[in-house]
């Protein structure tokens, strides 16, 4: 087995990441770091470009993970967070390739016809696949995305390597169990492995598209079905403005306050009405709109990963967003209860205190005066500290929210998260669990309800009949008991005059072999001793079996 651990330290010797660790980290981090790096000539170009050549060299798992470390300047400084953002879109493209060759093979030559012209240098390149600029025969303008030949390979040999380095870590340390590590890197390792099926990520597209065709939240680009295959998708091609080019928008005089207003309207949206949200929101698949600067959409590209919650997840997230919104720390802490998330017998009092003190402070404020970074840490510290369990199914939702905040902080610093949600949330909590909710739910529920009332005289005439059933069962379970306690005294009986028997026949033996050890221990013979020594172990050692 490849140790991924070991790829990780070689790339850190390789490409000298201990600039990266700041003078201020403890010493038991940063001298390990040193001696790592220590005789291993530093190459070329700044920390950021060196750890963007470290992603790309240990493959789509981790160049994922500095597509989303891109999306933090309150955690990275901009140096490094400019080059991780070419991740998203500048992989460097295949050698080698020719894309009208791999069209072609996809639609075995039979609807290459279709296309009138395929640009041989890519629009973009990303870690899976690469996407190239066409035009159909019918004139219209299109991109072909395709999926790097090979790549499936690398994503189950890297998560193959991390999902046993998880369980190892699982089973080792305690710690680390509540983060449910197997689970979650198993989850990821599905979630690549779809966005490797453009079949998959087209019926997505669609849904999405279908979700806001009468909005002015997201446009969705149009998927051609008919020339869409496992390795190729083609899509309408669509102009626009990447979200991250912040003078491109100044300059084409775009109001940021309301787009970023309608991202988080768009977040909200998609997680709690259609309950299908785009789970790889990085800059590098948000365009803008621009055509009506005073009202801007986002245009969603690569929709290959989309998440979804059950109803009872939804609920309880929704819940505990419109508790938080409204300081009910106290609610927070029952709907944690409810729903399993922490231990049973939690000191309710103790965590609702712990909350207020890590979330007061957040409330009303700008995102560029919230420390998110450090706010994040205070979580997962009072989550380690009240044993509460890691929920792999809103890690996609987690990585979603980063980005939401990420792209938000960049495009209008001074907007209040808070503010632009809370009324979106409690609408939709009034919706959903007011008056009217509850009175639909009667309404839907009616007609099992009366079912259930004509057949309950049936039911009560034979509740008798059942009891009697039930007592007899659990006769036969306490007599089976009974028995299960006498055979297991019977075998504890047996057990000790087995070995009062042992003991009798060891000290017999001792007793008849004594003149022949008393003559080995006078003549200094070592055999008869070392036997008699292994038959008194190995007699006692069965004697506790």
């Amino acid at each position: 087995m490849r140790l991924p651990a070991l790829n990780i330290l070689r790339a850190f010797r390789r490409h000298r990441l201990d600039d990266l660790i700041p003078d201020s980290a403890p010493r038991r981090i940063r001298w390990p770091a040193k001696l790592l790096a220590f005789g291993h000539p530093r190459p070329e170009g700044p920390r950021g470009a060196r750890l963007r050549a470290a992603c790309l060299d240990l493959g789509p798992v981790y160049i994922k993970l500095g597509q989303l470390l891109s999306t933090r300047p309150d955690l990275l400084p901009m140096d490094i967070i400019d080059e991780l953002s070419l991740l998203q879109d500048q992989v460097p493209p295949l050698e080698d390739f020719t894309a009208s060759t791999f069209v072609g093979a996809a639609l075995n030559d039979a609807r290459l016809t279709a296309f009138a012209h395929i640009e041989s240098e890519p629009l973009a390149s990303a870690s899976i696949a690469q996407v190239h600029r066409a035009r159909l025969a019918d004139g219209a303008e299109v991109v072909v995305k395709l999926v790097r030949p090979g790549i499936r390979a690398v994503i189950l040999r890297d998560t193959t390597d991390l999902k046993r380095l998880a369980e190892f870590v699982h089973q080792r340390v305690s710690a680390a169990r509540r983060l449910q590590l197997p689970r979650i890197m198993a989850d990821h390792e599905a979630v690549l492995l779809d966005e490797l099926d453009m079949f998959h990520e087209a019926r997505n597209q669609i849904q999405l598209r279908r979700n806001f065709a009468e909005s002015d939240l997201l446009y969705v680009p149009r998927v051609y079905a008919e020339l869409t295959r496992q390795s190729l998708l083609v899509m309408e091609f669509v102009e626009g403005t990447p979200v991250n080019r912040l003078d491109e928008l100044h300059a084409k005089g775009v109001d940021l306050k309301v787009l970023a207003d309608k991202g988080v309207e768009t977040f909200f949206t998609q997680v709690f009405v259609h309950n299908f949200f785009h789970a790889d929101m990085h800059p590098g698949n948000i365009l803008v709109d621009t055509r009506d600067p005073a009202n801007p959409r986002y245009i969603a590209l690569d929709c290959a990963i989309i998440g979804s919650l059950t109803e009872e997840d939804q609920s309880y997230l929704a819940q505990n967003v419109v508790a938080f919104f409204d300081h009910n720390y106290a609610g927070v802490v029952d709907l944690h209860l409810q729903s399993g998330w922490i231990p049973a017998d939690t000191d309710a009092q103790a965590f609702e205190a712990v909350i207020r003190e890590v979330c007061d402070p957040i409330f009303n404020k700008p995102l560029n005066e919230i420390y998110f970074g450090e706010f994040v840490v205070d979580l997962f510290r009072t989550a380690a500290d009240y044993n509460v369990q890691v929920q792999p199914q809103l890690v996609l939702l987690q990585k979603t929210l980063l980005y939401i905040e990420g792209v938000g902080r960049q495009l209008y610093p001074q907007l209040d998260l808070w503010e632009t949600a809370a009324p979106f949330m409690r609408g939709w909590a009034d919706e959903r669990f007011g008056p009217s909710a509850v009175l639909r739910e009667w309404v839907d529920a009616g007609p099992e309800l009366w079912r259930n009332l004509a057949q309950a005289p049936m039911l009560l005439a034979r509740a008798p009949a059942q009891f009697k059933q039930i007592e007899y069962q659990l006769r036969a379970q306490q007599a089976g008991l009974q028995r299960m306690e006498a055979d297991l005294s019977r075998d504890r009986r047996h057990t000790r005059w087995r070995r009062l028997a042992a003991t009798g026949i060891i000290g017999i033996g001792l007793y008849l072999m004594w003149p022949a050890l008393d003559g080995a221990l006078q003549s200094g013979d070592t055999t008869v001793i070392a036997g008699l020594i292994g038959t008194f172990v190995g007699s006692a050692l069965w004697m506790r079996a």
